[in-house]
């Protein structure tokens, strides 16, 4: 994330990368560290993220729509029944990303996440529950403290495509971190749902 805003086309300023793409702003102004508590939507941001990595977030918002056709809306019941003749699907989709070690991945982390929520309740109050302090001032880093410790309890319990890069994408993009920029107009905002958000 650069620290030089992006002059939005209603005046105001938001977070750089937000002008990197027509498709940004919207996701900027709507979901971008907007805060989730929903198993299925964290599942969701966990397999996208992962099939980001290495691509443009731009390339996977776009194949979201397709994305969630094909893998059942992310629910994370019915991708656990996936079977090798669904990967062999998959990868005949042209909409999506052909690639099988994340698509296997997908199917193995909702897998793992029945498990987790057998275990933990929800996935969402275990995603929070690796929320760290506020920081003052946002970062500009791709890692923290908080994503290295989830994604390596993650790992522990058999997930892939979980690095710690990934998972501070995800922590940013479901609001665990709000980190839009200081002279973001949508940070007041997200911060005041994360206020009001209640905690799995």
């Amino acid at each position: 994330m650069s620290e030089a805003p992006f002059l939005a086309p209603d005046g105001q300023t938001r977070c750089a990368w937000a002008g990197g793409a027509p498709e940004f702003l919207g996701y900027h102004d709507t979901e971008w560290g907007f805060p989730g508590g929903g198993d299925v939507r964290l599942f969701e941001k966990i397999c996208l993220e992962g099939f980001q990595s290495g691509l443009s977030w731009r390339t996977i918002l776009n194949k979201r729509p397709a994305f969630r056709e094909v893998f059942a809306d992310f629910d994370f019941h019915k991708v656990a029944e996936f079977d090798e003749g669904d990967v062999e699907r998959l990868l005949q989709d042209a909409r999506i990303i052909r690639h099988r070690g994340k698509i296997e991945a997908s199917i193995n982390n909702a897998r793992r996440a029945v498990e987790l929520v057998e275990e933990q309740g929800s996935l969402a109050a275990y995603v929070w529950g690796f929320e760290p302090e506020p920081l003052t001032i946002p970062e500009v880093v791709a890692t923290s403290p908080a994503s290295v410790s989830l994604s390596k309890d993650l790992k522990k319990r058999g997930w892939k495509f979980v690095g710690p890069t990934t998972m501070y994408a995800f922590m940013q993009s479901m609001g665990v971190v709000n980190d839009h920029s200081l002279d973001c107009v949508i940070r007041d905002r997200v911060e005041a749902e994360r206020a009001a958000f209640v905690r799995p």
